[in-house]
């Protein structure tokens, strides 16, 4: 009942209750005294404009009133939606053990998620302004720590924009601060907001220039994001000016793309020959590519979206990072497990039990697959998860056990494979890191 109250109110909140309802108000309050001020600069009739000021006061009043109204409607759904939350979470039988915070000892890694989250983000002011509170130094050294500029869209193009460092540049492998603030990491997320903002406008061409200087890196990881990106263009380019809004020359329409593909698709044949082949064939039903067999392959409702995230996960692997904000991650992760830790501690104190697991959950949280970052190894002989006291170790035979149970099967040095004839010893056996 409560959890159902508490999300009425929340609908509430964020449906109907919103101050950007107010603020249409107070934008017409403004506008109202703006078009009097600029019209007695205009007349500078001393008369007439108290006059006008007379007859303004009602409409003002109306919309003074109905600001307020608008502003008490928020702070009652505010108010609301704080009791619902007391009621929903604040019970003795429905909150989480608070004796033990397995996160105390970890607030520079929280910090750093954070500054990092705001980096990939592109709030480099509030970035620099974070990091330069929460970092632990010295006055002198605050005043000399880096700030973030955040650059306009459109103003880093693609001759001016700086080169993404590989991972040999810059990878960021621990807490310290000064990661933070080094020059090169700036430059880095810039570029990337830069290139992010031209995708979202569908100008392709800075993340292609990217990809091409970045194509030695991105063809090791098997990464197809330069084909994909010039396909795009090419698609992009064959709707011509009426879709893509560019200018009406031999450059744009179905001759310009295929001007595009002789230019750029030859470096690609050798492994996206069928793609390109498809993409030279459309040519034919331009005038009725609707009906024709590779609609689907023009249909870029969805590509531009779907670039911007390939680019994304590029860019940030080629920078030892993941493709999602871990600080998004683990706060999504957490509100999908929350309801059912709160309904299993429900439980527990119903009947008299407490919470004993400190470093690990009582029980499985099911989590979308894309969330899912750490394998589990059982091991086949003790039937037990291997831990970091206890790690699988891969024999010569190329076997998995957990290193206890091949402690215990093994006679001195010496060792025999449970499920081959294969003997060894224990030196030879390597530790897997999953």
């Amino acid at each position: 009942m409560a959890m159902l109250q508490l999300e009425n109110d929340l609908q509430k909140l964020t449906q109907t209750a919103r101050l950007s309802n107010a603020m249409e108000d107070v934008d017409q309050i403004i506008n109202l005294l703006t078009m009097i001020r600029e019209k007695y600069a205009a007349e500078n009739n001393p008369h007439e404009t108290n006059l006008e000021l007379t007859m303004l006061q009602n409409p003002i009043k109306v919309r003074l009133d109905e600001l307020n109204k608008k502003l008490r409607s928020v702070h009652k759904a505010q108010n609301d939606f704080s009791k619902s939350l007391k009621t929903a979470f604040g019970k003795a039988n429905g909150t989480l053990p608070t004796d033990h915070d397995p996160m105390e000892s970890q607030t520079a890694l929280i910090n750093r998620a954070i500054a990092m989250h705001l980096l990939r983000e592109g709030e480099f002011g509030v970035a620099s302004t974070f990091i330069s509170e929460a970092q632990p130094q010295n006055d002198s050294s605050r005043e000399s720590s880096h700030s973030f500029t955040q650059p306009s869209p459109g103003t880093m193009d693609s001759e001016t924009s700086p080169r993404s460092p590989t991972p040999a540049d810059t990878i960021i492998t621990d807490a310290d601060w000064s990661a933070f603030q080094s020059q090169t990491l700036q430059s880095s997320f810039a570029s990337m907001y830069s290139i992010l903002s031209h995708l979202r406008s569908h100008n392709l061409h800075p993340a292609i220039e990217w990809a091409r200087r970045n194509c030695t890196e991105l063809e090791a990881r098997g990464s197809n994001l330069e084909f994909e990106l010039c396909k795009l263009q090419f698609v992009w380019l064959f709707k011509g000016p009426v879709v893509n809004g560019l200018p009406d020359t031999p450059e744009n329409g179905v001759s310009g793309a295929l001007q595009y593909a002789r230019q750029n698709f030859g470096r690609f044949q050798s492994r996206h020959l069928r793609e390109i082949q498809q993409l030279s064939c459309a040519m034919v039903y331009s005038p009725n590519l609707g009906s024709s067999p590779y609609r689907s392959i023009f249909d870029i409702s969805l590509a531009f979206d779907e670039v911007a995230s390939s680019f994304t996960r590029e860019f940030c692997s080629l920078l030892g990072l993941s493709a999602e904000s871990p600080l998004y991650v683990a706060a999504t992760a957490g509100a999908l497990a929350l309801p059912q830790l709160v309904k299993y501690t429900s439980k527990m104190k119903a009947k008299g039990t407490e919470w004993t697991t400190t470093n690990e959950l009582a029980f499985e949280t099911p989590l979308p697959p894309s969330m899912l970052y750490h394998p589990i190894f059982v091991c086949p002989v003790s039937k037990e998860k291997t831990t970091d006291a206890n790690p699988p170790m891969i024999l010569p035979c190329g076997h998995v056990l957990a290193r206890e149970s091949l402690q215990r099967l093994a006679k001195g040095s010496r060792y025999k494979c449970p499920y081959c004839p294969t003997e060894g010893v224990i030196k030879d056996a390597r530790e897997i890191i999953l």
